[in-house]
């Protein structure tokens, strides 16, 4: 079986692979010459991971799966949410983002936050979405070279470690981009 992962982030990539079984070839983004920036204009993560998903079909006739992930933190609102990417601007920067996190939480006591990932397969035949969650707390520093985002900041709950001090297997064990893709491989192997 062939599909496409929606990503031209190499380090997501990586992640996502080794969690799938080896009969799946997976390709990604640069792999089928896909050098478009999909715009994701959705206000809701799902919404986002549909319209990668089906651009991806509708442009290269190529089954597919995108992801969208946000992080949200209770005591502001669930942000940055569907923003979490682009949260300290355009560019994606992910310690101006880390930076803006910490700066907005400086007088809140509430640090409880959750990963949220929608994966959705696009199909000839449908599309079906998987919804991933992992619940924790935003320390007030940085922890661990690991990882990428908001991963130096974001402790699981029940864990010492924040997700950038884990293994790939720990973190995929227990965060929401492998509750998600467990999700879609069992979907996958019926």
């Amino acid at each position: 079986m062939k599909l496409v992962f929606a990503t031209h982030n190499k380090n997501k990539f990586t992640e996502v692979k080794a969690m799938l079984p080896k009969h799946i070839e997976l390709l990604n983004l640069d792999d089928i010459s896909c050098t478009d920036e999909i715009a994701e204009t959705a206000d809701t993560i799902e919404g986002n991971a549909l319209i990668k998903a089906n651009y991806v079909r509708d442009t290269y006739g190529l089954d597919c799966f995108a992801d969208d992930t946000g992080l949200e933190v209770k005591s502001l609102n669930n942000e940055p949410g569907v923003y979490s990417a682009r949260y300290a601007g355009s560019d994606n920067n992910a310690q101006a983002n880390i930076k803006k996190l910490l700066v907005n939480l400086l007088d809140k006591e509430d640090r409880s936050a959750r990963f949220k990932t929608a994966i959705v397969l696009s199909t000839k035949q449908k599309d079906k979405m998987f919804l991933g969650l992992c619940e924790g707390e935003i320390t007030t520093e940085l922890h661990g070279e690991a990882g990428f985002g908001y991963d130096p900041i974001f402790r699981p709950i029940g864990f010492e470690k924040t997700f950038a001090e884990m293994t790939l297997a720990q973190k995929s064990e227990i965060g929401h981009r492998g509750k998600a893709m467990r999700q879609l491989i069992d979907y996958l192997s019926k």
